[in-house]
């Protein structure tokens, strides 16, 4: 339990004191989390997290992911966009890849286990092979926004989603009309994590400089995979809306998933669009780069985080977490997070994304003043701790529904 202590001068006494008072009933538990990639993407980098903290608690946590290959993944991203009410034609065999490749890893579900918990739908046809008596109970975990998700590929899902115990989403507005109890837990960041700790003014202009970027020039950065749902090149357009009026730089700085097969070719569009602009920084970073990433925020004057959708968007959670200023898109979980003209600014437009991002950039009062709310909300809703806290409230109830499972012993 060590480990939890370290967010005590964070998060309170007794927030930690209560965590720890409902993991005692958990201890020994077994909780298997099943997802697509270990590298890239908020599902990976909270697992990443949560699973060695429900480790220090005593809780029996595993994490694996499901092998694939390009077809699957290919086909898993037309599902990703699908959710997110991109129009795509449907056919038959989609369904057909989906489930002969989560056969092919029916393996990966051998050992026992009180709780399996499916991240999305790449795994999700895992189900289908379930040992009610050596795993009683399954969750799915949704980290998509479903509110206009495709009729059919949403179909194709729902008659796996149904065989689960319980579904858990970030909003009320993804669930869907399910036969199954469904609960709403939004994600974190772990503010201990190389990605969210604090930095000497040193590291940050030091690694700025290393990236090639200006740190005496005010700079706005969006940090995201090459995602077209992330609208990286509708940044530029409005970036240099504000270069007519501000002296500043652009950074885009991201990378791409293991399970995202479309990340070169949107990149390729960002780097066309930019035209070899010096003061447009794009940098094509590995997934490891969580130091990078920190310094970069933390030197930030403003941070977009222009997305069309979105699942819920951690990235926005870490920039108020520094106390910076956030221009996003109003959609998804970013509309949780940003509370208007106090935590943030909330976008529909170009032009709306470059007239707060000039705001900002001529305001150094008002951009302090977002950004101290903006942390303090952070603080209260979206750090592991909370996130941590959550679960285990859901697992204790559900230790406790004994007509519906019975935690192996």
């Amino acid at each position: 339990m060590r480990e939890l202590d370290r967010y005590t001068p964070i998060v309170g006494k007794a927030e930690i004191a209560e965590i720890k008072h409902l993991a005692k009933n958990l201890r020994g538990i077994r909780v298997h989390h099943i997802n697509s990639t270990k590298e890239g993407g908020g599902v990976a980098e909270i697992l990443n997290r949560m699973v060695p903290l429900m480790q220090s608690l005593g809780i029996n946590a595993t994490w694996d992911t499901v092998d694939g290959n390009t077809r699957f993944f290919d086909v898993t991203k037309m599902f990703h966009n699908a959710m997110h009410g991109q129009e795509i034609k449907w056919k038959p065999e989609y369904a057909d890849v989906l489930l002969e490749t989560n056969l092919k890893n029916e393996a990966i579900l051998n050992d026992p286990a009180d709780v399996t918990v499916i991240h999305d739908p790449q795994p999700l046809p895992l189900v289908t092979f379930r040992d009610k008596k050596k795993r009683p109970f399954w969750l799915w975990r949704c980290h998509i926004d479903m509110s206009e998700a495709d009729y059919h590929f949403w179909a194709a899902l729902r008659k796996y989603v149904e065989e689960f115990d319980g579904s858990i989403f970030h909003m009320p507005n993804y669930t869907k009309g399910l036969g199954i109890p469904q609960y709403i837990v939004p994600p974190s960041i772990d503010p201990l994590s190389d990605k969210n700790k604090e930095l000497t003014p040193t590291e940050i202009n030091d690694t700025v400089n290393r990236l090639g970027i200006d740190p005496e020039k005010p700079y706005v950065l969006q940090v995201s995979r090459f995602d077209r749902f992330k609208d990286p090149v509708g940044v530029i357009k409005a970036f240099k809306m504000v270069q007519k009026w501000q002296d500043a730089q652009l950074v885009l700085a991201g990378g791409g998933a293991a399970d995202d097969p479309e990340g070169a070719a949107v990149l390729e569009e960002v780097r066309e669009v930019a035209n070899n602009d010096p003061n447009i920084h794009i940098l094509d970073l590995p997934p490891t780069s969580h130091f990078e990433i920190n310094a970069l925020q933390r030197g930030a004057r403003v941070i977009v985080q222009k997305s069309l959708r979105e699942g819920f968007g951690l990235v926005v959670t870490e920039a108020m977490w520094k106390g910076k200023p956030v221009v996003g898109g109003a959609t998804g979980g970013i509309t949780t997070q940003i509370i208007q003209n106090i935590s943030g600014f909330l976008v529909h437009t170009i032009e709306g994304t470059a007239f707060h991002i000039r705001q900002l950039l001529a305001n150094q009062g008002l951009a302090e003043r977002l950004g101290t709310a903006a942390k303090e909300f952070a603080r209260s809703n979206f750090l592991l701790p909370s996130h941590l806290k959550a679960w285990l409230l859901l697992l204790e109830t559900k230790q406790h529904q004994n007509e519906k499972i019975s935690f192996l012993k």
